[in-house]
């Protein structure tokens, strides 16, 4: 198994090059302390102090790069004056400094500061080769450092990057989440107010049915039983889905176009109600999404007629058009008033058909209430 790298953190900048520079300090010490035969020695107080010079700048490397580099370079450039130092080099500060400068925010002056030094290097050097090789080494630094800061610039961006997309999605998925809750609340209010209107209204008509007519008394209590396992069924089902159950088998189908005859049939045992269907054009399948909503939008508009209209005939039509299915839903009843409800029934039609990509529209027409509802075969821009 890989395992992740691991990263050391420091408690400050402060910190991190305070360690870089002790540690240049102690690379430039060691032939002081380990001389060699071919060293000159013993070695003069001004080495240690110039050498000193050569390191201990970096402390401050980040918040004064450029600062840094000139120390750095005036205490170079004194070592080389005195005499009984060791003949090694000791440009691993001037090195650090000028990757630091790399990361700076105004470059266009330090690199030109940077130069500028090389220039003063090379003309005031006693080995001509030893100065250009110095320069060489310091650009190369900088060009090291000006690298890691693109690549830096570059992660940071890309974590950015991968951050707005991590709260897009979580955005989405609370947006995904909101739309479902709405779609399960329209859903229950569709299963649950259908199924109570129809019971409601046959158990108010029950006793005076009984006096009238006791054979029909039996269809309405029919009516009712029938509504309640509809209702019972459909919750189920819906209960089941949000369980995310795996045996879809043992799940009822989803409402569609074709189960309109049943639910007409089933409000047509209405007392005092009468329910027609019509049907016209070349029946063609709709999306799935579509089917359902067309099952709801009917379902709905004949409980809102069974509920608040007082309607003694109500018609359903189904005309199948070129361009979709066009459903219109009329009765002849008063189409509201006071017990007319919240109209959260309505605000669902248009929504079932909006999310189909079609319209929908309902309010009062000569002699009654009329709902329509447009569910086109195929969304906009998508291929039927």
């Amino acid at each position: 198994m890989r395992l992740p790298p691991i990263r050391l953190r420091v408690a400050g900048p402060y910190l991190a090059d305070t360690v870089v520079a002790l540690m240049v300090l102690a690379v430039l010490y060691a032939p002081f302390v380990l001389p060699r035969v071919n060293q000159p020695g013993p070695f003069s107080y001004w080495a240690w102090i110039f050498t000193a010079g050569t390191a201990l700048p970096l402390i401050w490397r980040r918040r004064f790069p450029l600062a840094c580099l000139l120390v750095i370079f005036v205490a170079l450039f004194c070592y080389n004056q005195v005499r009984h130092a060791a003949n090694e080099p000791i440009a691993w500060g001037m090195l650090v400094a000028a990757y630091s400068i790399a990361w700076g925010d105004r470059r266009v002056r330090e690199v030109a500061v940077l130069l500028a030094v090389g220039t003063v290097a090379i003309a005031f050097s006693q080995s001509m080769t030893t100065s250009v090789i110095g320069v060489l080494t310091a650009s190369g630094a900088y060009v090291l450092g000006l690298l890691a800061r693109h690549r830096e610039i570059r992660l940071q961006a890309l974590a950015h990057r991968a951050g707005e997309m991590e709260r897009e999605r979580e955005l989405d998925l609370a947006r995904a989440a909101t739309a479902e809750r709405a779609r399960i609340a329209r859903d229950m209010h569709d299963i649950l107010a259908h199924a109570v209107s129809i019971m409601v209204v046959q158990a108010e008509a029950g006793p005076v049915v009984v006096r009238a007519n006791p054979d029909r008394a039996e269809q309405a209590f029919d009516a009712i039983a029938e509504a309640g396992r509809d209702a019972m069924v459909q919750l189920r089902r819906m209960l089941g889905m949000l369980k995310e159950e795996r045996d879809t088998a043992s799940r009822a189908p989803q409402p569609t176009v074709a189960g309109l005859p049943a639910l007409v049939e089933q409000v047509d045992g209405t007392p005092g109600l009468k329910v027609g269907l019509r049907a016209s054009g070349e029946v063609r399948p709709l999306p799935a999404d579509a089917e359902v909503a067309a099952y709801r939008i009917v379902q709905e508009a004949l409980t809102n007629t069974v509920k608040h209209a007082g309607a003694s005939r109500v018609t359903v039509s189904l005309d199948w058009s070129d361009t979709g299915l066009e459903i219109t839903v009329v009765d002849n009843g008063a189409g509201g008033g006071k017990s007319a409800g919240t109209g959260n029934g309505l605000i669902g039609i248009r929504e079932r058909a909006s999310a189909c990509g079609g319209t929908a529209a309902a309010g009062p027409v000569r002699g009654g209430y009329r709902v329509t509802a447009t569910l086109p075969y195929a969304r906009v821009g998508v291929p039927a």
